[in-house]
């Protein structure tokens, strides 16, 4: 591997304006609003996952459109008492799962909601179990989903399953050993872009950890890398040569630098320099746009993995830091 982007100096100072539509708020008030018409709960069934400190729930929540969302709910056995809880999302094209996957929220004592991606899941070793229902269908697309749905930020893909990742939130804060004032979300990849928009759309969150994030500054992502998943926009446009404008406009009602720049909560970022998926530029935008306290851990010499193992020690130290300020 070999840097990939900027160096660190420029991207330091890498603030570019943002390209945000004029109805942004509008077109997310009105989705939201449509979303809370179902109102939030969590349908939870409790499972024999074969673990003993943490008791396992397979739940359900309503998403986009009042759709039944899937998740894994882990709570530490034996918890009587509402406390911190953590929503976490998950990398691009993959899903909650099995539940034994993501056991250190919940292993260092806070409620855990892992939610599914929905259409997701068909490759790699987290699949999904959330089927992708849209409007009456979207237009021509590549492979992906990326410019599922491009036509109009109506119909695309990612306003539905942010919408997912905002209902996910308001879900957990229903439940009986959950503090709804200490909700922090967490993810990586596309979980990190997903935790971005949330905390630009959802009141009130106590903390962000966005490791690598994706969906982040859409436009120069497709014009610096060739890699999976932002090369989907280039393959696409290569043969919708006139589509340009109107895939990026798109694009720009889910771009977690637009998004992030309403979020107030604290927000922990990384970034890899060798990071072809999420080139560092875009997560460097992201970064200086997003509106609440915010720190970026650098890894000079790391691609997507980032902080890899070792990253879950700083968002260990960051959740204490917001979800447990007094040490409970």
């Amino acid at each position: 591997m070999a840097f990939v982007d900027w160096p660190l100096e420029r991207l330091r100072e890498y603030a570019p304006e943002r390209d945000e539509p004029a109805d942004l708020d509008a077109f997310w008030e009105k989705t939201l609003a449509a979303a809370r018409t179902h109102p939030a709960q969590l349908r939870a069934e409790r499972v024999d996952a074969g673990l003993r400190t943490v008791d396992v729930f397979d739940v359900r929540f309503p998403g986009y459109g009042g759709q039944p969302i899937a998740g894994w709910l882990l709570v530490p056995a034996g918890r009587t008492e509402p406390g911190p809880a953590v929503v976490q999302y998950i990398g691009y094209g993959g899903g909650r799962g099995e539940p034994w996957i993501n056991l250190v929220p919940s292993a260092a004592g806070y409620v855990h909601l892992v939610m599914d991606s929905r259409g997701q899941g068909g490759g790699g070793n987290h699949r999904a179990v959330t089927p992708d229902v849209d409007e009456g269908g979207t237009g021509p697309a590549t492979p992906g989903f990326l410019t599922r749905g491009v036509e109009s930020p109506e119909k695309h893909y990612l306003r539905r399953l942010i919408t997912d990742a905002v209902r996910a939130v308001d879900a957990v804060r229903t439940h009986p050993l959950v503090d709804p004032a200490r909700v922090a979300v967490i993810g990586g990849s596309q979980g990190g872009g997903l935790a971005l928009a949330v905390a630009g759309l959802a009141d009130d969150l106590r903390g962000v950890v966005a490791d690598v994030p994706f969906l982040c500054h859409y436009r120069r992502a497709s014009e610096i890398t060739d890699a999976h998943p932002y090369a989907e926009l280039g393959r696409f446009l290569a043969g919708n040569r006139e589509k340009v404008d109107e895939v990026f406009r798109t694009l720009s009602y889910f771009d977690g630098v637009n998004l992030g720049a309403r979020a107030g909560a604290p927000a922990w970022f990384s970034t890899g320099l060798m990071d072809s998926t999420c080139p560092p530029s875009t997560v460097f935008a992201a970064h200086h746009h997003y509106a609440g306290p915010k720190q970026i851990e650098v890894y000079p010499y790391n691609g997507h993995e980032g902080g890899g193992q070792q990253g879950i020690a700083r968002t260990l130290a960051a959740l204490a830091t917001v979800l447990r300020p007094d040490g409970t």
